[in-house]
């Protein structure tokens, strides 16, 4: 209850608390104090320099100090209420001595290991210290009210009032679990008080930014008068000060496990809002670059932690409850950093390595965690949570305004160093599965951060993820990201990014802010998408130029990933640009073809002739009827010469879309198609074979064969002439003694067996019998079964073999066609290469399904390949073969399944690495020459002229080993013939084959150069 009151009866009361000895006396006098209603300023300012001076006679550390001491307290704060702007010095003053005999007193109660009889004195310290706290509040909201101070003493007193106020509930938080019962209180305090400091901080720097504006607006700092300086230093001081102990709490609460979420919020919320005034001005001697490496600290910390623990103990699947209690203070810490760096990205730049290195680190662990079915929930919530968070925190620094190109540029060398990683200099060594274990992501540190092959997804990643979200990115930096897409192609050829690329899932993010969606896909597919949003973003943009040539300049990638991946771009961009677009694109890839195109690389799969026809085939199946129609004319038309017939078997070979041409076209096509085969047939015999020396004798029948599952084509009137060709071949072959010959005869038997495998009314005709006992004849029993050479000719055989059940049977032993295809089932099923037998089976599968035969036992024999016991591997019979089989068809229709095996993996990473050393070894052929082409004359003469002319001497050479090989082959048959050294044969010819391989490899070359 308030009193009037004389100054002469305040006086008596200050007096009386003075010479008394009695605590409680001095406890009533001091109520009595507080309920007087003192207006009077100087009385007010008598009463707080009394009140400290109190504080400081009162140094006895019992219950009745701190009931004293709460009393002073009571009086202190109620006259805050009141103007107390002339004794603002004496409030601070006693504010700092309660706060330091606090902090102190704290400290000496938590080091005490006194029993219970210091529990209430421990008690009603605790109740002192909330006091305090409130009263801290308190006084930071009465100083709001008054202007900044010109007056220096009353500067430093202001300054370090609150930096004690700010420590003493700094360690007041750091010790609340110890407090007891009034914890929460104390929390509670402990907000209000930094909500406070944080307005009085907003409160006067925009005061000091008013006053200057209203003053000088055009003037800065340099030139201000000594008073406006002086205040905005104070002002700056105090802000400093602020942000770093808020810091500080803002690192004990995250340290804390949870419990103090709403201090957390507070404190970095309210460094973000002290680092926000006057947009940076206020605040310049503030270290942002500590700042913003401290939530970097958080961050990896708690990650590491859960990633321990999850590595260590993990035994049931990770809840979105528990991935979400984890990375939700994260994306906390996260955004935090994003806005700071965006406010100060000079600053920020400093720590641009240890930012990369926390960004690395979260992609990382996101790859690792979708790679552990335990873990893949925790994987869609960091992918949820942290994905975009972090990119924004990398674009922070790539798209200010504030740092120069270079810099930006510096950034992305860093990420996506140019020199090759495949290597590494502590050649560690990658696990089967090809995913790096959680705990060694942590290891890694700034320093060999770029060496590091366990960040190397990652690092992947987020090149992705910034292709990804590269609308956001200004032009210098989509530059930037072009000129490391070599880089990237580069990291593919790795081992380990190979595998993962093909086989790896991930989550990934859809849908707008709103409607967030998780969906798991193929990395390839994400690496794919990621590509294509790049083109997209480029293709209004100043950088499209540089893209393309990307494009092009890789056309020919020595690793087929590369040039898968370039191919599925350009048909993306058939899908979806302008035809004037695409029309341009498809007109150079059809002069390429015709600048590459030769006979002697028809039949190479991976020459470069080859390599473009496959390119352009897949551009056309995504292109128009009349987009087809004008490559067909371009680059086949009506043009009758070799070289015509020889790119248009190698599109045919490669799937040229012939049921995309327009009926017309289609029609001609077609006509063109029979007429050249039918014409073949009626001319063919082995004369005209020996007498031919192009490597590409009888394209009729290749382009045939190649275009029959695209056309569908009717060939009901062709049975016989169909049928005795492939008799011809066979005797042919037989009695042939050249070696060239043999070869020709070879491709023409494997392409003419397809032609009947897709002619399902061939196998009724009455020829159909005397082909069979030939194909016996020369696989089995005849004197050509022995050449090893015909081996190239049984994945074709295969398929001629599954289209025997469309034919009538009769089962029985005195069958010699019956016997026959027993024999060459036999002989197909006992293949133990894995691709064989993948055919052999398959094929087998097939003709089951659907012969009218019964008795399929007859066409198995015992030591098929599929009959043996896969431990020993010597027991073989007929129950496990159908065991087998059985199981092996069942597979096949369950290879949808995406979830790859370790052993799958392990295979994998073996065939990344075969592959990079191919890519290794070739790396230095140069195709620039050829990239950059334009268009060519059609005719022969000009296209030769455009090769690159080898030296005379290589042809030379190259003939002579042809040759020489012919030699070899003619005197190899004479011997064969009186010499039964099976032995000493088979090798010898095996020697051969792979001589005759490289010869025609070489024969190849020399002819294109």
């Amino acid at each position: 209850m308030e009193t009037d009151y004389s100054s002469s009866d305040l006086q008596r009361l200050l007096e009386a608390i003075k010479s008394s000895d009695v605590v409680e006396s001095r406890v009533e006098l001091l109520t009595k104090l507080r309920d007087l209603e003192i207006s009077d300023r100087s009385d007010l300012h008598l009463l707080m320099e009394r009140l400290t001076t109190y504080w400081e006679d009162f140094t006895c550390l019992d219950a009745s100090q701190c009931l004293l001491n709460k009393s002073i307290l009571h009086v202190a704060v109620k006259h805050l209420e009141s103007d107390i702007s002339g004794c603002l010095s004496q409030f601070l003053s006693l504010g700092t001595k309660a706060s330091i005999w606090c902090g102190k007193h704290l400290k000496m109660i938590l080091m005490s290991n006194e029993g219970s009889q210091e529990e209430e004195h421990d008690d009603i310290f605790f109740q002192l210290l909330l006091d305090l706290l409130r009263f801290s509040a308190a006084s930071f909201s009465a100083l709001a009210t008054y202007h900044v101070s010109d007056d220096e003493p009353l500067m430093d007193s202001v300054e370090n009032y609150i930096s004690e106020q700010l420590n003493l509930t700094k360690n007041s938080i750091a010790e609340v679990k110890r407090i007891g019962s009034l914890a929460s209180e104390v929390v509670k305090a402990a907000q209000i008080v930094i909500d406070a400091v944080i307005r009085l901080c907003r409160v006067y720097s925009l005061a000091v930014n008013r006053e200057l504006c209203d003053g000088h607006p055009e003037k800065d700092e340099s030139c201000m008068d000594f008073e406006a300086a002086n205040s905005v230093n104070h002002v700056s001081k105090i802000a400093k000060c602020t942000i770093e102990k808020l810091c500080e709490l803002g690192i004990l609460a995250a340290n804390d496990g949870g419990s103090l979420v709403t201090i957390l919020n507070v404190s970095w919320k309210g460094v973000v809002t002290l680092l926000q005034l006057g947009k940076g001005a206020l605040s310049v001697k503030v270290k942002v670059a500590d700042i913003i490496l401290a939530l970097l600290s958080l961050v990896n910390e708690s990650l590491r932690c859960a990633a321990k623990a999850w590595s260590s103990s993990l035994k049931e699947a990770i809840s979105v409850t528990e991935a979400r209690r984890i990375f939700v203070p994260v994306k906390f810490y996260l955004i935090n950093a994003v806005k700071i760096s965006f406010l100060y990205p000079s600053q920020a730049y400093l720590v641009y390595r240890e930012i990369t290195l926390c960004i690395l680190i979260i992609s990382t662990l996101k790859t690792s965690l979708s790679d552990e079915e335990l873990m893949k929930t925790a994987g869609e919530v960091i992918t949820e949570l942290l994905e975009q968070t972090s990119m924004d925190l990398l674009k922070s620094l790539l798209n200010s305004a504030q740092l120069k190109q270079e810099l930006k540029l510096r950034i992305l060398d860093w990420l996506f160093i140019n020199e090759s990683n495949s290597n590494p200099a502590n050649g560690d060594l990658i696990s089967n599965s090809g995913i790096t274990s959680m705990e060694e992501i942590f290891s890694v540190g700034c320093e060999d951060m770029t060496e590091a092959r366990t960040l190397l997804l990652g690092r992947v990643a987020v090149f992705l993820n910034l292709l990804k979200y590269s609308l956001d990115l200004d032009e210098d930096v989509k530059l930037g990201m072009i000129s490391k897409l070599g880089w990237f192609f580069d990291i593919l050829v790795d081992e380990e990014v190979y595998s993962s690329i093909l086989a790896l899932q991930i989550p990934e993010l859809f849908g707008s802010q709103n409607t967030v969606e998780i969906n798991w896909q193929p990395m390839f597919s994400s690496l794919l998408h990621a590509l294509e949003t790049f083109m997209i973003v480029l293709s209004s943009s100043i950088a499209w130029g540089e893209f393309e040539s990307f494009l092009l300049e890789n056309f020919f990638h020595p690793h087929f990933l590369c040039q898968e991946i370039v191919v599925e771009l350009w048909c993306f961009m058939v899908r979806h640009a302008e035809i004037n677009v695409v029309n341009g694109v498809t007109d150079k890839l059809s002069s390429l073809l015709r600048l590459v195109a030769s006979s002697e690389s028809v039949f190479i799969p991976g020459s470069a002739m080859r390599k473009v026809a496959r390119s352009l085939c897949m551009i056309l199946s995504y292109g128009t009827q009349s987009m087809v129609d004008h490559v067909y004319n371009s680059i086949i038309g009506d043009n009758r010469s070799p070289l015509s017939a020889v790119m248009h078997v190698a599109l045919f070979m490669e799937g040229f879309p012939l049921n995309f041409l327009s009926e017309r076209m289609r029609n001609i096509a077609t006509q063109i198609i029979f007429a050249d085969y039918f014409g073949f047939l009626e001319s063919f015999d082995d004369k005209s074979m020996r007498a031919c020396s192009s490597s590409v004798y009888g394209v009729p029948v290749f382009a045939l064969s190649a275009s029959l599952q695209s056309l569908q084509l009717n060939m009901s009137d062709s049975n016989a002439k169909t049928l005795k060709f492939m008799v011809a071949i066979t005797h042919n072959y037989r009695n042939s003694g050249d070696e060239l010959t043999k070869a020709h005869y070879r491709k023409l038997l494997s392409e003419t067996l397809v032609i009947i495998a897709n002619n399902k009314h061939l196998y009724a005709a009455a020829e159909m019998e005397e082909v069979i006992l030939e194909l016996e004849n020369l696989f089995i029993s005849g004197p050509a079964a022995s050449d090893t050479r015909l081996h190239v000719c049984k994945p074709h055989l295969a398929l001629f073999m599954a289209g025997l059940g469309h034919m009538e049977m009769t089962e029985s032993d005195t069958s010699a066609k019956c016997s026959a295809i027993w024999e060459l089932y036999h002989m197909l099923l006992r293949e133990q290469h894995w691709a064989l037998i993948h055919l052999a089976i398959t094929a087998f599968g097939y003709f089951a399904a659907r012969t009218s035969c019964n008795q399929l036992w007859r066409f198995v024999p015992q030591t098929a390949a599929l009959s043996y016991d896969l431990v020993s591997g010597n027991e073989a019979n007929e129950e496990r073969f159908m065991s087998e089989l059985k199981a092996f068809l069942e597979k096949e229709r369950a290879l949808l399944t995406i979830t790859p095996s370790s052993e799958q993996l392990g295979q994998l990473v073996g065939e990344g690495l075969m592959l990079k050393r191919i890519v290794q070894n070739i790396r230095g052929i140069d195709t620039t020459g050829v990239v950059g082409c334009e268009s060519m004359k059609t005719d022969e003469n000009n296209q030769s002229k455009k090769k690159r002319k080898l030296p005379d001497e290589i042809s030379e050479g190259v003939e002579l080993l042809q040759n020489g090989l012919k030699v070899i082959g003619d005197g190899f048959s004479r011997w064969q013939q009186d010499n039964d050294a099976t032995e000493l044969r088979d090798n010898f010819m095996a020697h051969i084959s792979r001589l005759e391989d490289e010869i025609a490899q070489l024969v190849g070359l020399a002819g294109s150069g």
